[in-house]
């Protein structure tokens, strides 16, 4: 079935040159979507005719722009045929660029996507995380189940996103992806990258995400207490592999290492800082910064703990990380014996070192953030905010200073 397509023929009276004309103007809608250009024909604005869209009178320039108004029309309407004759996707842009000359192959949007994921691909290790690629990768398979849902078609054109698709592709991961908020806005934001490049490009004439903002809602992260962290500590574990990944977490509790980071931790790393002793120094997988970190006692002892395991110094190893799948499952059987009710994830480990190990214990923000190897200070100061235990200290410590001067 044909789009509905209309045509207006049009001048801007207020737009007139030295000789008191002004351009023809021909606005093409389609479907709701418009856009307008010159057709390079001037005329004065007392000898047109707005109902007729036409010039008045009889004389040869007014005849010749009657005839190429006739002409452009019959052209529009022929090359929309031929889109449908093709069973093609087009917009009102797609017949203004062959109606002008401009015409250029289309490029598609998950053409664009899937070359863009391939560049990254190739990257991993050097400019890109592995876990860059696959937020990308996962990010390209929603748009792609989002147009088939809306559009019944494999693909679309770039130039068919619009502000609509965008909202709809955000309404799409929150109800039929059950995306929470900050996944699907973190997801949206990695499709703009897409529709940065074909702007960039010229693909599209301008840019669909120019009024859409993303919107992230602070969320409060977990972290475990002290009493928590020593009820893990003082576990009885029988099980050699619940022992390790018990280890390894309260290992990245004192360290703050992501998964990522200490599972690729090797011998190297840990090096003699400043002050004459042991240090983590190591890139961040995630955003490839270096975090320095020095390395409290408990950390050691289990650096120790496992210093002449065989298959560790094979590879140069620090610890035998499992893969992360199996280290949550893991911790989560840790916490129930523990009697921890909090959803207990590696992560986790990395929030409590920012919170209950150094931020409670009077670390300076600057140097928490320096050790997790934030490239933000406002990253940091989200841990911050839920500090209310260390707050209370303090005030404590003021009340108590200023009971002993009444």
């Amino acid at each position: 079935m044909s789009l509905s397509l209309s045509l207006l023929f049009f001048i801007k009276k207020s737009k007139v040159n030295s000789l008191g004309k002004t351009s023809i103007f021909l606005r093409i809608t389609l479907d709701g979507r418009r856009c307008e250009f010159s057709v390079h024909r001037k005329v004065h604005p007392n000898y047109w005719n707005s109902k007729t869209q036409l010039v008045l009178g009889n004389s040869a320039e007014a005849q010749e722009i009657n005839r190429h108004l006739s002409v452009m029309k019959n052209k529009v309407y022929s090359i929309q045929q031929n889109f449908e004759r093709e069973n093609s996707s087009y917009s009102a842009f797609d017949i203004r660029d062959v109606l002008i000359g401009k015409d250029k192959t289309q490029k598609k949007l998950l053409e664009i996507f899937q070359e863009h994921n391939d560049k990254v691909e190739s990257l991993i290790g050097k400019d890109f995380a592995a876990g860059t690629a696959e937020r990308y990768r996962t990010c390209k398979k929603h748009v792609e189940a989002y147009i088939k849902q809306k559009y019944q078609r494999n693909d679309i054109p770039v130039q068919d996103v619009d502000h609509k698709f965008i909202t709809g592709l955000e309404y799409y991961l929150k109800t039929t992806r059950k995306c929470a908020h900050n996944s699907a806005i973190k997801y949206i934001t990695n499709f703009k990258k897409i529709i940065r490049i074909a702007h960039a490009n010229d693909w599209i004439d301008k840019d669909p995400f120019l009024h859409w903002k993303a919107k992230l809602k602070i969320v409060e992260r977990e972290f475990l207490t002290e009493e928590e962290i020593q009820k893990i500590i003082n576990l009885d574990l029988k099980m050699e592999r619940l022992d390790q990944v018990r280890d390894i977490f309260i290992f990245c509790c004192f360290t703050g290492l992501a998964y990522a980071d200490v599972k690729k931790l090797n011998r190297g790393d840990i090096s003699i800082g400043v002050d004459g002793e042991e240090w983590i120094k190591t890139k961040r997988s995630k955003t490839d910064t270096r975090s320095n970190i020095p390395i409290l006692p408990i950390a050691k002892t289990i650096i120790e703990k496992y210093k002449e395991n065989e298959l560790l110094k094979d590879r140069n190893l620090v610890l035998p990380v499992l893969s992360n799948q199996k280290m949550n499952a893991y911790i989560k059987e840790i916490a129930t014996l523990a009697g921890i009710p909090k959803n207990l994830t590696f992560h986790l480990a990395r929030h409590t070192f920012a919170t209950t190990v150094t931020l409670s214990n009077g670390v300076p923000i600057e140097s928490v953030s320096k050790m997790l190897g934030h490239t933000n200070l406002k990253t940091t100061q989200h841990y911050a905010k839920i500090l209310d235990m260390k707050v209370s200290r303090d005030m404590s410590v003021l009340k108590d200073k200023f009971k002993s001067k009444v």
